[in-house]
């Protein structure tokens, strides 16, 4: 015989059931704006059936159903779309940091603009045009010694700029550094706490989310590896193991040197990470030493400049084989600027050689874009800025001719003499051999072409990121619609439960209360 009250007990587990499934409902509704949360749903099966008592067999056909519960919440979602987001995401967060370095760059080198470097350098070559119109002219000498100090403040501000630059992308690794420690180590933690938990035999839905959006994080900073075994997320890079689901603490302490030293060693080839490291050490180094290298083939490089006829070399000074008074038209190489111009006589009353126009700031080691400066000497009398490459007998005293301009015409057409930037043909400069001006174009437009390489995969990149999550939303993303429709199914079931449950009331308030009455 059936019990009495399974009525009851069928329409409480529906009415559990159905309670459940509006609660989680309401649950998806209300974090439909959260991050990374994944919608859940009430699994909902038939309870065991229960068959009729008897000795043998049962004494009716056929089993009684006992109605309906659930045995899980799951929460739905695709981990071979989580794999694809890490694989993607971790390109995308290399090229958005590379981008940003390269228009830090070209922010830097402010080019091409009537504020530049190259304008700088043009008004240096005008001052000298300028002088050779006016050699004697004390005002002109002034001019030029204004224009080399705006020339060199501008080489010393870039490469400042750029040295400034190089320590913020440091610690901006740092920084990350500690971001990707503090993820691993909330990760590890929520290992252990949803182990807890499902092993208690509960969902941790909601954990799991907060745990795959941590994954999310980190993916763009580093090129992770996941794999999940019943005790959590075991956490790879490029084979190095940072976190084993068995530990409460990750494998490894990641800093900023642990992740230089690992894209070194090809172990981090990707991410924000990679993009920081390899901007810092590959395109703003290579900027800084290309400044460098046109700073220092400009200042001592070799370069051929032909003497004119006349021209009077000063005593005990032999360049390329060639001293004393040229009878004609010689070319020599001569070692850059410097050399240049101290084959020329100064200003002063005195017959003087030109001394080295261009030297170094106190402290420094070597001529190049943080450290050049004006002869201080120059800087303190410009008399001893050297125009003239004619001499006279006065008496039997060698004496300049003050109004010669030959030097100052060599110093102006430097502008379009070509330098060899690679005498050792090592393939670093990004010129082999051109003007100053030719270097200086060439140097910008290859920031120019990276920037816009870095602007186009960034932007794909981007597409295929949303591309991805677009497909996470599909599968584990809440419908408010589908929602709704949930919502209303749920209610009237939930409703039809009730009524079943008010009609077995009635039945049984029949059966115990009117019932037996016969014969009172």
């Amino acid at each position: 015989m059936r019990s009495t009250f399974t009525g009851l007990e069928i329409s409480k587990r529906s009415l559990f059931t159905q309670q459940a499934a509006l609660q989680t409902t309401g649950h998806n509704i209300s974090n439909v704006n959260t991050r990374g949360f994944s919608r859940q749903v009430v699994n909902m099966v038939a309870s065991s059936p229960l068959e009729a008592y008897g000795m043998m067999r049962s004494t009716v056909p056929g089993q009684m159903g006992q109605g309906v519960e659930f045995d899980h919440i799951n929460r739905i979602r695709d981990q071979f779309l989580d794999h694809q987001y890490y694989n993607e995401n971790k390109g995308l967060g290399e090229w958005t940091t590379k981008k940003l370095a390269l228009e830090k760059l070209e922010n830097i080198v402010n080019e091409p603009s009537d504020s530049g470097v190259r304008q700088v350098i043009q008004n240096f070559w005008n001052s000298w045009q300028e002088l050779s119109k006016a050699p004697e002219n004390l005002s002109a000498r002034a001019v030029v010694k204004e224009s080399a100090l705006a020339m060199t403040e501008a080489f010393n501000h870039t490469a400042t700029q750029l040295k400034d630059f190089e320590k913020d992308l440091t610690d901006n690794i740092n920084v990350k550094a500690k971001q990707v420690d503090s993820l691993l180590g909330q990760v590890a933690n929520l290992n252990k706490e949803i182990y807890r938990i499902e092993g208690l035999g509960d969902n941790a839905n909601d954990l799991r989310d907060q745990r795959d959006v941590l994954m999310d994080d980190m993916s763009k900073i580093v090129n992770i590896e996941m794999v999940e075994d019943s005790t959590g997320y075991n956490i790879t890079m490029g084979g190095v193991e940072l976190l084993n689901s068995a530990d409460t603490e990750p494998a490894v302490e990641v800093t900023g040197d642990f992740l230089v030293t690992s894209v070194q060693g090809g172990t981090l080839n990707s991410g924000e990470v990679y993009g920081l490291v390899y901007s810092r050490d590959t395109l703003v180094k290579s900027y800084r030493d290309q400044l460098d290298n046109m700073v220092k083939t400009f200042v001592g490089g070799d370069i051929k400049v032909t003497l004119p006829a006349g021209s009077v070399i000063p005593r005990g000074v032999v360049v390329d084989g060639v001293s004393g008074t040229l009878t004609k038209d010689t070319e020599v190489t001569v070692k850059g600027f410097n050399q240049l111009h101290q084959l020329g006589y100064t200003g002063e009353k005195t017959l003087s050689a030109g001394g080295v126009f261009f030297t170094m700031k106190p402290g420094a080691t070597e001529i190049n874009a943080e450290s050049i400066t004006v002869n201080p000497a120059i800087v303190a009398d410009v008399g001893k800025i050297a125009s003239s490459m004619r001499t006279y007998m006065d008496g039997g005293v060698e004496k300049v001719v003050s109004g010669n301009n030959s030097l100052a015409l060599l110093m102006a057409g430097m502008k379009d003499m070509k330098f060899d930037y690679d005498p050792g043909n090592t393939g670093t400069a990004v010129l082999n051999a051109g003007t100053l001006d030719e270097y200086l174009r060439s140097v910008v437009g290859s920031i120019g072409v990276l920037s816009q390489e870095a602007k186009r995969q960034t932007v794909n990149q981007d597409l295929l990121v949303q591309q991805i999550e677009s497909y996470r939303q599909a599968v584990s993303g809440v419908s408010l619609d589908e929602e709704m429709a949930n919502l209303i199914k749920f209610q009237h079931a939930y409703n039809a439960a009730a009524r079943a449950m008010t009609t077995y009331d009635q039945v049984l308030d029949k059966v115990i209360n009117s019932m037996g009455v016969v014969g009172r």
